[in-house]
C-alpha cells in the first residue's frame, strides 16, 4: 500500500503523467505491429457457387493446392488455386454441404486436400473475409480481439485524468443572484449577527487591516449545534459580498483511495482562484479536524497537510480572493481537534440555540409566512409555546411548526395554541398509542401510578415550602400526565414538561432532579412492595445514575477536595466513587420514599380519573388537586414524613 500511496503522488507530476502517456502509447503502436503478420498480394476471388468444388475433379492436374478453412463452423471456405493462375478462389458453403462434398466429390475422386492451418490463415486473412469487406473488416477484427486490452488502457487513462468515477468531491458553484435570503431571516442572534458584520468588514477592507500586519486570508470556522443556521449565514455573507459560493460536504473528502482527499481540495481551490473573489465552504468539516498523527498510515492525513497549506495562504496573488469557512457541529471545546489547524483560523464564530425571546420570535416569523385565516392569532400564546420548546434549534422549532399545519389539513382546524402542543409532542416525542395498554388494565394501573409518582415528587420541594396550589401551578413545568404508550422512546407512559434557558445547575437542583425521577419507582414500591417494582423504571434509573456519577465522580459535589475522580485510572478512586454513589442514591430514594408516602391518598383519589381519561392536562391535575386539597394537606402534615437529613441519617444506620 504505501508503495501504491508514492506512486499516485507521483502521478500528481504532469511530466510523469505525458511520459506514461507516452510510453503506453509507444507499447500499444508496438503490439499493434506485432500483431499485423505481412499479408500474401494474391488476389481473391469469392464465390458461393458448390458447383466449383465438383468441377475440381475434371481439372485435379491443374490444381496447386486446396484447403479447408474452418471445417467446424457453420459455413466452411474451401481455399483452392491453380498452377497456371496467380487469383485464390475461395467457396463459402454450408456445413450441411460440407460433408457431402468432403465424402462424394474429394474422396472420392482422390483430390488431396488438407486443412488450413493457423499460420496460413494469419498471412491470407482476406480468405477468411466476404466480398466487400476490406480495411475496415480489419479494424473491426483488430477492435473484437483487442476489446479487454483496449478497455484496460482507457480505464487507466481515464482514472489518470479524472480519477475514479464515485470517489470524487461533488461541489456547487453558487452565484450570488441564485442565494437566497437576508440577514433579517436570522432571528434574534444579535451576538451572532455582530460577528458576522465584523467578518464583512474585515473582507471588504483588506487595504486596512494589512496596514496592521494581517495579510492572510480570512479563514473562518463556524461551530454550533445542528440547525442553528451556520450554512444558510454563509449564503447570506456570500450575497452581502456579491461574490460566488463554492459549497461542498467535509465527508466527500474521504474518498476511498490515497491521494483523493488532496486531490479535490486542490480542484475546489483551483476552481475558486478563476472566479478570483470567492467563498469555498465546507459543511460537516469535523473529520478535518481530529489531531493528526494518530494512525501509523501516514497517508490518512494528506488530506488534512493538504487543507492546512491551502488555509495558510497563498504568497502569490492567485489565491488572495479565496475565503475559506468550514462549519462543524463540535468546536475543541467538546472535542481533541488538531491544534495546527485551529491557530489557521483567524475568526471562530460559536453558534447557540436561541433563548425564550429568541424562540417566541421564530415561531412568530415562521406562522406568519401562512395565508391569513390559517392561524388564530387570538387563541395563540407564543409565550408558552417559546417556554416548552427549550433546546429546540431554529430547524426543530421550524419542523414543530410545519407538523403543526400537517394537523391543521388533517382535522381541518386553524393553528392555535393547542395544536402547536400537540405539534411539538408529536415532533418530539412520537406518535402515542392507546391500544398497547387499552386491554391490560393492570399495567396500566401501575403506569399511572408510576407517572403520578414522578408529578408528586416535582411538586414536592414547592409543596413542603408552603406555597399555595395556584403558586405551585405557576412554578411547575407540568404540560401534561398521559398512560399513552409512545414507541419512539420505548414508554409505556410519560409526563410532558417544559424546561429552563438554564445551563448551570445547583447541588440542590441535580438532587430535586433525581428526587423527581425516584418518585415513579418511589410509587411503585408503596403501592406493590419492594418486591412489585417493574422494569418500567429501567430509563429513569440509567438517567439518575449518569447525573449520581456527574454529581460524585465528576463535579466531586459532596467532598470538599473537588477532584474529578474519572480522570483517575485505578481502582481505589473507582471503588471510592460506587461507594459514594451508592451512598447518595440509597440516601435520596429514602427520601423520595418517605415523601411519596405523603400523597398515598391523592394519588388513589387522581388515579382513577388518569386511567379513564388516559390524559390529563396542566390544568386538569390541579382542578383535580383543588378537589382533593384537605386530603393533600393531611398527608404533608402527617408525622411519617422524614427530612432529607434525617434519611440519611436512617440510611447511614441501616
Amino acid at each position: 500500500m504505501p508503495n501504491f500511496a508514492r506512486l499516485q503522488i507521483a502521478f500528481k507530476n504532469v511530466y510523469v503523467r505525458i511520459l506514461t502517456a507516452i510510453l503506453l502509447g509507444v507499447l500499444t503502436g508496438w503490439a499493434i505491429y506485432k500483431a499485423d503478420i505481412p499479408q500474401d498480394p494474391s488476389p481473391v476471388v469469392y464465390s458461393q457457387n458448390i458447383s466449383e468444388i465438383t468441377q475440381l475433379a475434371a481439372q485435379k492436374d491443374r490444381l496447386d493446392y486446396l484447403l479447408v478453412a474452418k471445417p467446424l463452423s457453420d459455413s466452411p471456405r474451401y481455399i483452392y488455386k491453380y498452377k497456371d493462375a496467380p487469383q485464390l478462389h475461395v467457396v463459402k458453403v454450408p456445413s450441411t454441404s460440407h460433408l457431402s462434398l468432403e465424402r462424394e466429390v474429394l474422396l472420392k475422386n482422390a483430390i488431396p486436400y488438407s486443412i488450413a492451418k493457423d499460420e496460413y490463415l494469419a498471412s491470407h486473412k482476406a480468405v477468411l473475409q466476404d466480398e466487400g469487406e476490406g480495411v475496415g473488416a480489419d479494424i473491426v477484427d483488430f477492435l473484437k480481439r483487442h476489446a479487454l486490452d483496449l478497455t484496460v488502457l482507457l480505464v487507466i487513462v481515464y482514472a489518470m485524468k479524472f480519477g475514479i468515477p464515485g470517489m470524487g468531491m461533488s461541489s456547487q458553484l453558487i452565484t450570488p443572484d441564485k442565494l437566497k435570503g437576508s440577514m433579517d431571516d436570522l432571528i434574534g442572534m444579535a451576538d451572532i449577527k455582530q460577528e458576522v458584520l465584523h467578518l464583512e468588514d474585515m473582507i471588504r477592507n483588506r487595504e486596512l487591516y494589512k496596514e496592521h500586519n494581517i495579510d492572510k486570508p480570512f479563514n473562518v470556522m463556524l461551530t454550533g449545534p445542528a440547525g442553528t443556521g451556520k450554512t444558510k449565514l454563509v449564503g447570506y455573507l456570500a450575497k452581502r459580498l456579491d461574490i460566488p459560493l463554492i459549497q461542498a460536504s467535509g465527508s466527500a473528502l474521504e474518498s476511498g483511495y490515497v491521494g483523493g482527499g488532496s486531490k479535490a481540495l486542490n480542484a475546489l481551490y483551483r476552481k475558486a482562484s478563476s472566479k478570483g473573489r470567492c467563498i469555498i465552504f465546507l459543511d460537516e468539516a469535523q473529520s478535518l479536524f481530529m489531531p493528526r498523527g494518530r494512525s501509523e498510515k501516514k497517508w490518512e492525513d494528506d488530506t488534512a497537510n493538504t487543507l492546512l497549506g491551502l488555509l495558510d495562504g497563498v504568497k502569490s496573488d492567485k489565491g488572495q480572493g479565496v475565503i475559506w469557512v468550514v462549519a462543524s457541529n463540535f468546536d475543541d471545546a467538546s472535542t481533541d481537534m488538531d491544534e495546527a489547524m485551529l491557530r489557521r483560523f483567524s475568526v471562530k464564530i460559536n453558534f447557540r440555540l436561541p433563548n425564550k425571546g429568541e424562540r417566541k420570535e421564530l415561531l412568530r416569523s415562521f406562522l406568519a409566512r401562512k395565508k391569513e385565516g390559517l392561524v388564530d392569532w387570538n387563541d395563540l400564546d407564543l409565550d408558552q409555546v417559546a417556554e416548552i420548546t427549550q433546546n429546540l434549534s431554529p430547524a426543530l422549532l421550524e419542523t414543530v411548526v410545519e407538523r403543526a399545519s400537517m394537523i391543521s389539513i388533517q382535522e381541518k382546524a386553524i393553528i392555535n395554541t393547542d395544536l402547536l402542543f400537540r405539534a411539538y409532542e408529536r415532533a418530539t416525542i412520537g406518535l402515542t398509542d392507546r391500544a398497547t395498554t387499552a386491554e391490560k388494565l393492570k399495567q396500566r394501573e401501575r403506569i399511572a401510578v408510576h407517572e403520578l409518582g414522578h408529578f408528586f415528587m416535582q411538586i414536592d420541594p414547592f409543596l413542603r415550602a408552603g406555597m399555595s396550589l395556584s403558586e405551585v401551578k405557576e412554578k411547575s413545568h407540568l404540560l401534561k400526565i398521559s398512560t399513552e404508550a409512545v414507541s419512539k422512546i420505548g414508554a409505556l407512559g410519560y409526563v410532558l414538561q417544559s424546561g429552563e434557558d438554564m445551563s448551570l445547575r445547583t447541588l440542590e437542583e441535580l438532587e430535586r432532579d433525581v428526587i423527581g425521577l425516584y418518585g415513579g419507582v418511589a410509587a411503585e414500591e408503596l403501592f406493590y412492595g419492594a418486591r412489585g417494582i417493574s422494569v418500567g423504571s429501567q430509563n429513569d434509573i440509567e438517567k439518575i445514575t449518569k447525573m449520581l456519577n456527574l454529581m460524585v465522580g465528576r463535579l466531586s459535589m459532596y467532598s470538599r477536595a473537588k477532584i474529578d475522580y474519572s480522570q483517575l485510572q485505578n481502582d481505589a478512586s473507582g471503588e471510592h466513587t460506587l461507594r459514594q454513589v451508592e451512598e447518595k442514591s440509597d440516601e435520596l430514594y429514602n427520601y423520595t420514599l418517605n415523601s411519596i408516602r405523603d400523597y398515598e391518598e391523592v394519588i388513589v383519589s387522581i388515579k382513577d380519573t388518569l386511567l379513564d381519561q388516559y390524559v390529563l392536562s396542566k390544568d386538569a391535575v390541579f382542578a383535580l388537586l383543588e378537589e382533593h386539597q384537605d386530603a393533600l394537606l393531611a398527608g404533608l402534615n402527617a408525622p411519617r414524613h422524614a427530612s432529607l437529613k434525617l434519611c440519611a441519617e436512617e440510611a447511614a444506620v441501616a
